[in-house]
């Protein structure tokens, strides 16, 4: 949510800081803006609407090697010129941009007002541009530090002054920031897609975090003052895998990197032989594991569909009851956990600031902590105390595809590990659900081949007024997946429901103008599914199965039907959900929706 990006050096900042904004993008934004530090000036350029304006308004007379930029996504203001960030103080010399939220900020608005500030925007942001005013004397560092030590909330904050033309201010606090160190240029970014292209040399800032970039280099200290050391990270992808490669969408080629992803997410890690997970990451001794009464999985969004597979796998392979909550409503339960309880929190950038907070509390509580993210350096894989990296590479895309299924596998393999460590399952039958995990990377292909049979199903329902997603068990969070990734990129109402539940509500809805997408793949549930679908075929409503190869008589009972290949009980949903991905993406081709970038939307949601 927002981005932030800063460059110094050798390099025109310009166009470095245009660059940058637009490879973030799929953050999610409304307006953006530069401040650009050039000849003894302060030249601060932004736009409501899309980069390309910004472009429009940029002088191409400006050359700068020092500056700041910002995509703005509202959340103190409505999306405007004056709301985008950067935001000026009075004298118009200090600029500021921020990703977070000024709890505070009205107070100390009142307060700058009454000694004498004059405020532009209805922003919190621009709070700190005049609270940094207020204390410089000087020195940009010090007015951050003392202006930071009033604030209340959370903060990425990037600052450039034109007293001190070589110099980029930060801090950091709840929200992520990471700087690139490249050749004769340092770079500030919320996340390294923004300057991957030119290093892939990384510092991730922890909280409580101050930076200087100059053009010799960057210091990094606490906001006392003292000197702090963080290590230099190799970002493990370079620009390709941050690229469309000749998709037309980011969504369309990350849904086809599912095989591969799929691949590494086990590499090295499934023994097939012995029926073992070898988490190398997991800080987890098999006496605490033992010891646990409880598991609670944390997350938002797709992450917490994904813990709900989580769920039923847990459960199903070890003998501890297992239940999921939404990072944003469980810090607020009367949940009561402790060193027998494990967390376990779901996070594709690591940053998501509910289960964030939601795990902080945790572990004041005494739990312990395994967190799932696909960021190296993230804010959770601090946080936590063991952190499985999914591996599969950068997801550009809003919609989640392929960190989806990357999670799923991951949580497949903690429920392994558990179930072996208190000895809840065999050696054989671990070795045949290794068996089946280690076929998706293949049997995903095959499902990819079936991409023009689907497309051409979806062509026949762009103009559904709504749709029902339905499934049973395993395939339950499946629909709900599907469901949402449909009404997340076409903008059509979607709902996920367990079959079992329509008849105690939901029949109510149907129509036959109401399409339903029933996941009956060949599982314990199956002779109840199959019971389901003629209850809504009963209401005349048009039925899309998602079934198993094997299946020859789904069709009589089914309008139209999108087969996957044979699969076990937990591969199953794995393969009907990237079916619903390639189905929810041509749905939303075919009705011209901006699919990469969905209105309201934000790839990371990193305010609470």
């Amino acid at each position: 949510m927002c981005g932030i990006v800063g460059c110094i050096g050798t390099n025109n900042a310009a166009e470095a800081l245009i660059d940058s904004l637009e490879r973030l993008e799929y953050r999610g934004y409304d307006s953006a803006g530069v401040a650009l530090v050039s000849s003894g000036e302060l030249n601060v350029i932004k736009s409501k609407g899309r980069i390309f304006r910004l472009k429009d308004k940029m002088s191409s007379k400006i050359f700068s090697r020092t500056g700041i930029g910002h995509t703005r996504w509202a959340t103190h203001g409505s999306p405007s010129d004056i709301n985008a960030h950067p935001h000026t103080d009075c004298t118009g010399k200090i600029a500021v941009v921020h990703n977070g939220i000024i709890e505070n900020y009205q107070e100390l608005k009142n307060m700058l007002i009454s000694r004498g500030h004059r405020f532009v925007s209805e922003t919190d942001t621009e709070v700190l541009a005049h609270l940094i005013e207020e204390h410089y004397v000087g020195d940009t560092k010090l007015a951050l530090r003392e202006a930071i030590s009033e604030v209340e909330g959370s903060y990425a904050i990037a600052v450039v002054n034109r007293d001190e033309p070589d110099k980029i201010f930060a801090a950091r606090k709840d929200s992520p920031m990471v700087i690139g160190l490249g050749e004769n240029n340092y770079y500030l970014a919320s996340d390294v897609t923004a300057f991957v292209k030119h290093t892939r040399n990384a510092i991730f800032l922890h909280d409580g975090d101050m930076a200087v970039l100059t053009n010799n280099g960057v210091s990094i200290t606490d906001f006392l003052d003292n000197p702090v050391m963080r290590e230099v990270t190799l970002v493990e992808w370079d620009i390709e895998a941050a690229e469309k490669c000749g998709y037309d969408h980011f969504m369309l080629k990350e849904i086809h990197e599912q095989p591969k992803s799929l691949k590494d997410v086990m590499s090295g890690r499934l023994n097939e032989f012995t029926g073992d997970v070898e988490l190398k990451e997991m800080t987890l001794t098999r006496a605490e594991i033992g010891s646990l009464k409880r598991v609670i999985i944390i997350a938002c969004g797709t992450s917490y569909h994904a813990g709900m597979m989580g769920k039923y796998a847990i459960e199903s392979v070890t003998d501890i009851p297992v239940s999921v909550e939404i990072g944003s409503e469980f810090r607020y339960s009367s949940n009561r956990v402790g060193p027998e309880t494990l967390i376990i929190a779901i996070s594709q950038s690591g940053e998501t600031a509910d289960t964030v907070a939601a795990i902080k509390d945790a572990r004041k509580k005494g739990s312990n902590v395994i967190a799932i993210t696909n960021v190296v350096g993230s804010t959770i894989s601090r946080e936590a105390d063991s952190t499985i990296y999914m591996r599969t590479g950068p997801e550009i895309g809003v919609a989640a595809t392929k960190t989806f299924t990357g999670q799923i596998a991951v949580i497949y393999m903690i429920a392994l590990y558990l179930g072996r460590a208190r000895g809840n399952i065999s050696p054989e039958d671990a070795r045949s659900i290794i068996s089946e995990m280690k076929s998706l990377s293949q049997k995903s292909k095959l499902v990819l081949e079936k991409e023009e049979y689907i497309a051409n199903i979806a062509r026949m329902f762009v103009n559904a007024p709504s749709f029902f997603f339905v499934g049973r068990n395993l395939n339950f969070p499946a629909a709900l997946e599907g469901a949402l990734k449909l009404k997340e990129i076409s903008y059509i109402y979607s709902e996920g429901f367990a079959a079992g539940e329509l008849k105690h509500g939901p029949l109510a809805l149907l129509t036959t103008n109401i399409p339903v997408v029933a996941i009956a793949t060949r599982c314990p549930t199956y002779d109840k599914m199959v019971s389901n679908i003629k209850e809504i075929k009963a209401r005349d409503a048009s039925v899309i199965a998602i079934a198993s190869e094997c299946d020859n008589k789904i069709s009589q009972f089914v309008d139209l039907v999108i087969k996957i290949p044979d699969a076990g009980e937990y591969a199953s949903p794995v393969l009907s959900s990237i079916a619903l991905q390639l189905f929810a993406y041509y749905v939303a081709r075919f009705r011209g929706c901006p699919i990469d970038k969905p209105r309201n939307l934000a790839k990371s949601v990193t305010v609470e």
